[in-house]
């Protein structure tokens, strides 16, 4: 007679030896992760070997790869857009942090830009329709998450108008993110109105995800653009300061950049790779862009990082510009959940005299990541890194300024979902009058924000503090 127990002990055994050697030779892994994930399958058996065929690597899905894969056949940023030559105005000092972007995404920096930092959320929004409005042949649009609110509509509303006028109009959101807009009557209406629309990384069956690739891979961008000549940039979905689906949390505080310019195109480009490859949509020739270059002497850069990229892309990008400081660095981020790399070298930039700040929200909507981003603190603290928590809202904004020529500025955080899983778009700007502006925006926050001691830290208690580092021993698959 069989022992079903026996049996059922043996088939576990294999199971989970199976999914521990698959953790161990998984190349490009932190040693933290591995560890991670090995303290969750032994000490959580059969849930533990579950999570980890869920969650446990960052897999895009055949279909996306294949998808991806002729998408880079027929077109690949390294080659339709050329480095040399688009590193005129800017200083030799830099080139590098830029040769890393391009490197990354193949967008190289060009000259001719004329960027303008919103002053507000909704002034953001009000240009956004004001330049939807006077779109004279296509519009894309592109949010992880569309609200049905004030915002929401006034952007869907000048879509349809401009959709209704002849204009060629592009809207695509994230599946999860927007949820709420895809079972809207505004969506359906942008459809009737003729507004062509997508949904991006599509909710696959749940029992299929190691085939058809991770639900919790997100299309975490915001990227608009008029006429390939006008592009948006920064933290703030299509959505109100007051953010009603997490209302107690705010108002949510965002940086929302306008630039006009040649880096304009390069934004549609990453929004038609998008499109095409991530939504699944119908594939649609390029749109005559008019593109202009403006007499300012902005460089701008488009570094776009996700799961179909390299390796550590998005890390690479916040050390390179870690290690470039020589006076300033300011960090603005509502999640600090880095890589040990990370922090140690943020720690080594303020051993070495340079003035480093980092700014976090006081209250965060997540729980964990405030815990874990708090078990970072005595070790920043001891280095000499002034820590600020917001208490205006939740901070959104995702900033870096460096020596005040450098900013970086866009919709990636400090955490491991967006180095390791969110398809992210930033923009790498020189431009010593713009990060001045970001500079600004950066010290407002710290006005209204609590300076964090580490006298206060040394004062926590026992319990807090054996949370916090519980917690962030699980920050590699948070």
């Amino acid at each position: 007679m069989v022992d079903y127990k026996v049996l059922f002990l043996i088939v576990h055994l294999l199971l989970q030896t199976a999914v521990l050697i698959r953790v161990l030779e998984k190349p490009h892994r932190q040693p933290e992760s591995r560890i991670a994930w090995i303290v969750v399958i032994l000490v959580v058996p059969v849930i533990g070997i579950f999570a980890y065929l869920m969650f446990g690597e960052t897999n895009i899905g055949r279909r996306n790869w294949q998808a991806m894969e002729a998408s880079k056949r027929q077109v690949s940023h390294a080659e339709q857009y050329e480095l040399v030559d688009n590193t005129r105005g800017l200083p030799a000092d830099y080139a590098h942090l830029f040769s890393v972007g391009y490197s990354i995404s193949g967008f190289p920096p060009v000259q001719g830009n004329r960027a303008e930092l919103m002053s507000t959320s909704r002034v953001a929004i009000d240009r956004m329709v004001e330049d939807i409005r006077l779109a004279e042949d296509h519009v894309d649009v592109l949010f992880y998450i569309w609200l049905v609110d004030s915002s929401g509509e006034a952007v869907a509303r000048a879509l349809i108008e401009a959709a209704g006028r002849g204009v060629f109009c592009r809207a695509m959101v994230d599946r999860v993110g927007s949820r709420r807009l895809l079972k809207s009557s505004l969506w359906r209406d942008m459809k009737r109105a003729g507004v062509h629309t997508a949904v991006a990384l599509p909710l696959g069956s749940f029992l299929l995800w190691p085939l058809q690739g991770r639900m919790d891979l997100r299309n975490h961008r915001k990227i608009v653009v008029i006429d390939g000549r006008i592009t948006y940039c920064g933290s703030q979905n299509c959505a109100d300061e007051a953010f009603f689906i997490k209302a107690k949390y705010g108002p949510w505080v965002d940086t929302m950049l306008r630039v006009e310019g040649p880096v304009a195109a390069h934004n549609e480009a990453l929004f038609g790779e998008d499109w095409t490859v991530y939504a699944g949509a119908e594939p649609i020739s390029d749109r005559p862009a008019s593109p202009v270059s403006n007499d300012d002497t902005v460089v701008v850069q488009v570094i776009a990082t996700g799961p179909n990229l390299r390796y550590s892309a998005m890390p690479e990008m916040f050390l390179s510009l870690m290690f470039r400081a020589r006076r300033e660095l300011v960090i603005t981020t509502p999640y600090y959940v880095p890589t040990q790399a990370m922090q140690e070298a943020l720690r080594a930039v303020a051993y070495r005299g340079v003035s480093t700040m980092l700014v976090v929200p006081a209250r965060n909507d997540s729980r964990e990541v405030a815990a874990a981003s708090r078990s970072y603190y005595s070790g920043l603290l001891q280095a000499g890194v002034k820590i600020f928590e917001f208490e205006g809202g939740l901070l959104h904004s995702k900033t870096l300024t460096l020596d005040g020529d450098i900013t970086l500025i866009g919709s990636a955080n400090l955490d491991r979902r967006s180095f390791d899983l969110n398809f992210e778009n930033n923009m790498l700007i020189y431009s010593p009058a713009l990060t001045l502006s970001v500079r600004e925006r950066q010290q407002s926050y710290m006005d209204r924000s609590k300076q964090v001691s580490l006298e206060e830290v040394a004062h926590w208690s026992l319990t807090r503090r054996i949370w916090n580092n519980a917690v962030a021993m699980m920050g590699p698959i948070l």
